[in-house]
C-alpha cells in the first residue's frame, strides 16, 4: 500500500465544502433596492457624517465595537516555527473561529509580510480606526515583546499577545488555587521556569505580579539556568538572571516548590521530580507532549499537583479559557488597553470559579458524578459556560477601575447577567455532547464503510476520542479508497460480512429465532444476514457493537427496517420517532417528528413530544418549552388536524405536567414571544417554544429543510428514539461533519442505554 498521510482529514476539513474556516455575512437586509440604498449610497452618508462629527459614533453605526484583528507575521507559528504569514493563515482563521465560538467576537485575520517588527508596529497603527482591539499572534521572541510594548504606548485600543499572556493567565489561576491547597504562601514559594520564549518570559513576569518573589525564581533556557555569570543573555533574559550555583534544570529543581514548563517534551525526569519539595506543583505545559507525562509525575511523586496542556488529564491549561473572554470584557467597556491588573483579574476570576460548585451540565458533559475544587480540579473546564460571565466582567471592572474604560462599567452583576442571557442559549451545544462521548467511547458500526465520507469521519471519530468506528465492507475496496485520498486506517476496525462465516451463521440462527413465527425460513435468514444493515443491527443486538449509524448510501427505510425487526422497543415506547436539532442564530430548536411517522395520531404525538423533551434534556441539557403546531391558533380554525393536536396537548399535559406545553398554534406564534403572548395572553408558555411538535411528516420535514437551505440554519439529525439500542440514520447528502456529529449523538445514546437502570 502507498504511504498514507495522517493529516489528510485536516486538509479535507479546511478545503471542503468551502475553502477556509471563516466568512463574512451581512447583518442587515440586502434584498431590495431600498435596502441597498441604505447599506450604501446615498443612505450610508448619514452615519459617515455622524462619525466625522464624533468618532465615538463609530461604535453605534459600525461593527468596530465587536471587531478584533488577529495580526501575525508568521515568524513563530505554533510548533512549526518561522513558516511565514501565508502558511500561518489557517492558524489565524482558527483563532477567529474560537473568538466567535466562545465570545461572539468578529475577527479579521491579518497575515502580513513584515519580518521587521517596526513594520508590524506601523501596520497596527494604521489599522487602529478599523477595530476595537488587536490580538497579536505567533510572532517570535524577542520581537513580540518590543512590538507589544510599543503598541501599548501608541494605540488607544487593547493590544494583547496571546502567546505571551494566555498561558500565563490560565497557569496563574491554577497556581493560585494550588498554592491554597498546599498551604504554601505564594511569596515564599520557589518556582522554576523552563523555557525562555514568549510564553515562558510572560508567565514568569505574571507570577511575579501574583506575588511570587523574583528572588525565589529561576529560569532555565536551552543552555541551562539563567544566572548572572552568563555572557550570552539578552536584555530580557538579564531580568531573570540570578546569583545561583545551579546550572542545570536538575540542579534548579532541588527543593523547588513549583515547576512551570513551556519548553520541550521530556525535559523533566522522575528523578528531578523526586528532588522537589513536599507537595510540589508540576505544570508541564509543553504541547502536544509535556516536559513530563502526567502519569510519570504522579507516580514518582504521589503528593504532586500536576497540570498539563492536554485535555485527557486533569487541570488542562488551555488558552481558550482566556483570550475570548478578556477581549469580550475589553470591547464591552471600550477599553483603551490591557494592563496587568486586568490580566490578574482574569486569573483570579478563573480561580474563584473553580472553587464554586460545578454545574450539573458540566458534570453531564464530562460523564462524571462529581467535580470539586481540589488537586485534580484547579481551573474550570473549557466548556463551562460560566467562564464568560465570570472573566469578562472581572476584566471590564478592572479596566474601569484603572481608568481605561471608554464606557465605564456601572453594574458588574447586571453586566454578568446580560452576558448570561445573551450567550447561554448557544454555548457549547455540540461540544457538550462531544465531551460526554469522550468519557466512554462506544463501538459504532457503519453498515456501508466504502464511502469516502465515512472513512474521513471514522478517522476523526477515532482521533477525537468520540468512539471506536467499525466499517462494514470489502477490506481491499476500503483500503483502496483510503489510499487514494490519504486516509490512515490504523486503529479503525474493518469487518467484511462476506468473510465472517461463523458470525453469519450465528446471526442467521438469531434472526430465525426472532422471526420464525413471522414466516422467516432458515434459507431466508441466511440470505437476510448478508445485508449490511441487518448484519449491523444484529451486531448491536448480540453485543458485538454498541450503536448503528446507517444511511448515507441507502434510503431511510432500508436502514431502519432491519433494526425494527430485530431490536425491541424501549420500555414504555410504542413507536420509533425522530427529531432534528435546528440551530438558528445561535438558538437550538428541536423539530419533531421529521423522518419516521407520516400522520401520527394524538397518542403518538404525545409520545413523540415526550421523547423530544427527554432528548433535549439528556443529550443537550436544555429545558423544554413545547409547542404543538397546526394551521390553527388556539381554536381559530376548525378541522380534523387541529382537533387531533388539541387532544394531544391535553394528554401531554396529563403525562408531563412539569413541562410547559401549549397548542394548537401556528408556527410563527410558537417561535415569536410577542405573538405568543398576544394570541394567548393567559397561556401556559410565557415566551417562545424550543420544542416544535409538527402534526405530520410533511410539515416537519419541509420546515427543517427550508430553514437549513434558505435560512442557513445548522441541523443535527435525525436523532432516533424508541428502540432499546442506539440506531441512527444519516441523510444521503450528509457531509463528513454531519457524520461526526451524529456519531457523537449515537455514542451518547448508547452510553445512556447501556447504563444500569
Amino acid at each position: 500500500m502507498a504511504e498514507r498521510s495522517p493529516f489528510s482529514e485536516a486538509l479535507h476539513y479546511h478545503e471542503f465544502p468551502i475553502p477556509g474556516k471563516v466568512a463574512i455575512r451581512a447583518t442587515k437586509p440586502t434584498a431590495t433596492q431600498t435596502d441597498l440604498s441604505l447599506a450604501y449610497t446615498p443612505g450610508v452618508a448619514e452615519p459617515c457624517r455622524e462619525i466625522a462629527r464624533d468618532s465615538e459614533a463609530a461604535f453605534r453605526f459600525t461593527n468596530r465595537g465587536n471587531l478584533v484583528a488577529v495580526v501575525s507575521n508568521g515568524t513563530a507559528v505554533l510548533g512549526l516555527g518561522n513558516i511565514g504569514p501565508l502558511a500561518g493563515k489557517p492558524v489565524m482563521e482558527g483563532k477567529a473561529v474560537l473568538f466567535k465560538r466562545f465570545a461572539d467576537i468578529d475577527v479579521f485575520d491579518l497575515e502580513i509580510d513584515a519580518p521587521d517588527p517596526d513594520d508590524v508596529i506601523r501596520f497596527c497603527e494604521l489599522l487602529e480606526p478599523t477595530v476595537g482591539g488587536i490580538n497579536l499572534e505567533d510572532i517570535r521572541a524577542p520581537d513580540c515583546f518590543y512590538i507589544e510594548d510599543e503598541l501599548r504606548k501608541r494605540l488607544s485600543i487593547p493590544v494583547f499577545h496571546d502567546d505571551q499572556h494566555g498561558t500565563a493567565i490560565i497557569a496563574g489561576a491554577a497556581f493560585l488555587n494550588a498554592s491554597e491547597l498546599t498551604g504554601k504562601a505564594v511569596r515564599d514559594m520557589r518556582v522554576v521556569f523552563s523555557g525562555a520564549g514568549a510564553a515562558g518570559i510572560a508567565t514568569a513576569r505574571f507570577f511575579h505580579h501574583l506575588g511570587v518573589s523574583p528572588e525565589n525564581t529561576l529560569m532555565v533556557d536551552s543552555r541551562g539556568v539563567v544566572h548572572d555569570g552568563r555572557s550570552d543573555l539578552t536584555s530580557i533574559k538579564l531580568e531573570f538572571a540570578r546569583d545561583t550555583e545551579a546550572r542545570t534544570l536538575a540542579d534548579a529543581l532541588v527543593d523547588a516548590d513549583a515547576f512551570v514548563g513551556v519548553s520541550v517534551a521530556g525535559a523533566v525526569t522522575p528523578e528531578m521530580v523526586k528532588s522537589m519539595a513536599d507537595n510540589p506543583l508540576i505544570f508541564a505545559l509543553a504541547n502536544p507532549d509535556p516536559e513530563i507525562t502526567y502519569e510519570d509525575a504522579r507516580s514518582s511523586r504521589p503528593d504532586a499537583i500536576v497540570a498539563t496542556g492536554r485535555s485527557d488529564f486533569p487541570n488542562q491549561v488551555n488558552n481558550v479559557l482566556g483570550f475570548p473572554f478578556i477581549f469580550r470584557g475589553c470591547l464591552d467597556v471600550r477599553a483603551r488597553g490591557v494592563n496587568e491588573d486586568m490580566k490578574v483579574a482574569a486569573a483570579r476570576a478563573l480561580a474563584d470559579l473553580a472553587r464554586q460548585p460545578v454545574l450539573e451540565s458540566v458534570l453531564k458533559a464530562y460523564r462524571v458524578d462529581r467535580l470539586e475544587f481540589g488537586r485534580d480540579y484547579l481551573i474550570p473546564k473549557p466548556f463551562d459556560p460560566r467562564v464568560l460571565w465570570h472573566v469578562a466582567p472581572a476584566v471590564a471592572a478592572a479596566a474601569t477601575a484603572a481608568g481605561l474604560a471608554g464606557l465605564p462599567l456601572v453594574d458588574v452583576d447586571a453586566y454578568a447577567e446580560e452576558l448570561r442571557s445573551r450567550f447561554q442559549a448557544s454555548h457549547g451545544l455540540l461540544n457538550t455532547a462531544i465531551a460526554a462521548a469522550r468519557t466512554k467511547p462506544m463501538k459504532v458500526v457503519y453498515p456501508h464503510g466504502d464511502d469516502v465520507r465515512l472513512l474521513r469521519a471514522a478517522r476523526r471519530v477515532l482521533d477525537e476520542g468520540i468512539g471506536s468506528p467499525v466499517l462494514l465492507g470489502n477490506l481491499e475496496a476500503i483500503q483502496r479508497i483510503a489510499t487514494g485520498v490519504g486516509i490512515n486506517l490504523d486503529g479503525i476496525e474493518i469487518v467484511d460480512p462476506a468473510t465472517e462465516t461463523e458470525t453469519l451463521q450465528r446471526y442467521a440462527n438469531q434472526l430465525l429465532e426472532l422471526r420464525g413465527t413471522k414466516g422467516m425460513t432458515a434459507a431466508r435468514a441466511q440470505q437476510e444476514v448478508t445485508d449490511h444493515n441487518m448484519f449491523a443491527a444484529l451486531r448491536v443486538r448480540e453485543g458485538d457493537a454498541d450503536a448503528v449509524l446507517g444511511g448515507l448510501t441507502t434510503f431511510y427505510p432500508a436502514t431502519i427496517r432491519p433494526a425494527l425487526q430485530v431490536l425491541p422497543m424501549e420500555p414504555g415506547r410504542t413507536i420509533v420517532s425522530s427529531l432534528y436539532v435546528v440551530i438558528l442564530k445561535g438558538n437550538p430548536y428541536f423539530f419533531t417528528d421529521c423522518a419516521v411517522n407520516i400522520e401520527p395520531d394524538s397518542d403518538q404525538l404525545v409520545e413523540i413530544a415526550s421523547a423530544a423533551v427527554d432528548i433535549a434534556l439528556e443529550q443537550f441539557n436544555r429545558q423544554s418549552r413545547v409547542a404543538f403546531i397546526s394551521y390553527s391558533d388556539f381554536g381559530s380554525a376548525a378541522g380534523s388536524e387541529p382537533e387531533r393536536v388539541r387532544k394531544a396537548v391535553a394528554r401531554f399535559r396529563e403525562l408531563r405536567p412539569e413541562v410547559p406545553a401549549d397548542g394548537e398554534m401556528q408556527a410563527d406564534t410558537a417561535v415569536v414571544s410577542e405573538l405568543m403572548l398576544g394570541r394567548s395572553p393567559n397561556g401556559v408558555l410565557d415566551r417562545s417554544a424550543n420544542v416544535l411538535v409538527f402534526p405530520n411528516l410533511t410539515a416537519a420535514n419541509a420546515s427543517y429543510k427550508l430553514l437549513n437551505r434558505l435560512g442557513d440554519a445548522e441541523v443535527i439529525g435525525p436523532i432516533l428514539s424508541g428502540l432499546s439500542r442506539a440506531v441512527h440514520v444519516l441523510q444521503r447528502d450528509a457531509e463528513v461533519s454531519d457524520v461526526v456529529n451524529l456519531t457523537t449523538i449515537a455514542v451518547a445514546d448508547a452510553q445512556r442505554k447501556a447504563a444500569p437502570v
